[in-house]
C-alpha cells in the first residue's frame, strides 16, 4: 500500500514530470523577463527609436522556443550521453546537435517575431541571415551546453538523495553469497549509506534513458543497466516483461484490463496502473493459466 506520510523528496518524485516543467518555465519566463528590461534600459541609453513592446517579443519568443526545444535536447542526451566512458564518441554529435538546436531556435523565433510584428501592424526583419546565423549560434552553443550543465546536476543531486541502486559483484577474494547471475537482492546507496533490497520486493520496473527504475514500496531506485541486461537475471518464475519499458513482479498483479488495440492495462495492488503491450499479452495469459492451474 502507499505509505500514509510520504517524504517531501517522494511526494516531489510522484508529480517530478509536473515540477520539471513547472520549474523550468520559470526559469526561461525569469530569464525573459530580465532580458527584456536589460535591453530596455540599453535601448533608452542609446536613445533608439524603438517602441516598448518589441523588446518583450525578441526575449520571449527567443525563450519560449528554447523551453519549447528542451525536450528535444533531453531526448538526444539520453540517446547519446556525456558520460565518462563515452564522452569523447558522443561530444562531436552534441557539437552537431547544438547546430541544429540553432536553426531550429532562430527559425522558430523569427516566425513568432514576424506574427507578433504583424498583428501590431509592422515588419520584422531579422538582417542578413549567414551573420545573424552565426551570431546567434554563438549564443545558442552556449546555452546548449549550460542546459547540459543544469541537468546533469539535477540529474546527480536527485539520484543523491532518492539513492541508486547497483547489482551485486563477486568478491576480490572467496565464493558470492549468492548466484551473481541471478541475485537476490541489489545494492542500493543513498546520502554515503548502503543497505540491501530484496530482488522478490521489487514491484516492477521502468526503462528511463539509460536507467532501469525499480520500484517498491512507494520508492524508486534507479539501476544503471538496460531491459535487455536486467530481464534475465530476474527470477522468470515472479517477474514477466509486459512492455518495452516494463517489466511487473506478478506477485503484485491485481487485475488484467485488455483494450480495443489489442494491449492491456494492468493494475498493481497498490492502485498503480501498466501498460502490457499486444506483443507480451498472451505470455502473461498463459502465465495466468499456469498460476491458476496450480492453486
Amino acid at each position: 500500500m502507499p505509505m500514509a506520510n510520504p517524504s517531501r523528496l517522494e511526494r516531489y518524485l510522484r508529480h517530478r514530470h509536473a515540477w520539471e516543467i513547472g520549474l523550468w518555465s520559470l526559469f526561461y519566463g525569469v530569464q525573459a523577463s530580465f532580458n527584456t528590461g536589460v535591453v530596455i534600459l540599453e535601448l533608452g541609453r542609446s536613445r533608439a527609436g524603438v517602441a516598448g513592446w518589441q523588446p518583450m517579443v525578441w526575449e520571449f519568443s527567443s525563450n519560449s522556443v528554447l523551453l519549447a526545444l528542451l525536450p528535444l535536447l533531453v531526448a538526444f542526451d539520453r540517446r547519446y550521453p556525456l558520460r565518462f566512458d563515452c564522452w569523447r564518441a558522443n561530444l562531436p554529435l552534441h557539437v552537431l546537435g547544438s547546430i541544429g538546436y540553432s536553426v531550429l531556435h532562430v527559425v522558430a523565433m523569427v516566425l513568432i517575431r514576424k506574427l507578433a510584428y504583424g498583428v501590431a501592424g509592422s515588419t520584422y526583419n531579422f538582417g542578413n541571415w549567414p551573420r545573424e546565423l552565426l551570431y546567434e549560434y554563438l549564443k545558442d552553443v552556449r546555452a546548449y551546453f549550460y542546459c547540459l550543465a543544469i541537468l546533469y546536476a539535477y540529474r546527480f543531486v536527485l539520484l543523491r538523495l532518492q539513492g541508486e541502486a547497483s547489482l551485486l559483484m563477486a568478491p576480490d577474494v572467496g565464493l558470492p553469497v549468492e548466484p551473481i547471475e541471478r541475485p537476490a537482492r541489489f545494492l542500493v546507496r543513498k546520502l554515503g549509506k548502503e543497505f540491501l533490497v530484496a530482488a522478490d520486493d521489487i514491484e516492477w520496473l521502468a526503462a528511463e534513458g539509460n536507467y532501469v527504475n525499480l520500484h517498491l514500496k512507494g520508492r524508486l531506485y534507479p539501476l544503471r543497466s538496460t531491459m535487455a541486461a536486467i530481464e534475465p537475471r530476474l527470477d522468470p518464475a515472479r517477474f514477466l516483461r509486459i512492455h518495452r519499458s516494463y517489466i511487473v513482479n506478478l506477485e503484485h498483479l491485481a487485475e488484467i484490463e485488455p483494450n480495443e488495440t489489442g494491449d492491456a492495462r494492468l493494475k498493481l495492488r497498490d492502485g498503480t496502473q501498466l501498460p502490457c503491450s499486444r506483443r507480451y499479452l498472451p505470455a502473461l495469459r498463459a502465465r495466468g493459466t499456469v498460476e491458476r492451474a496450480r492453486s
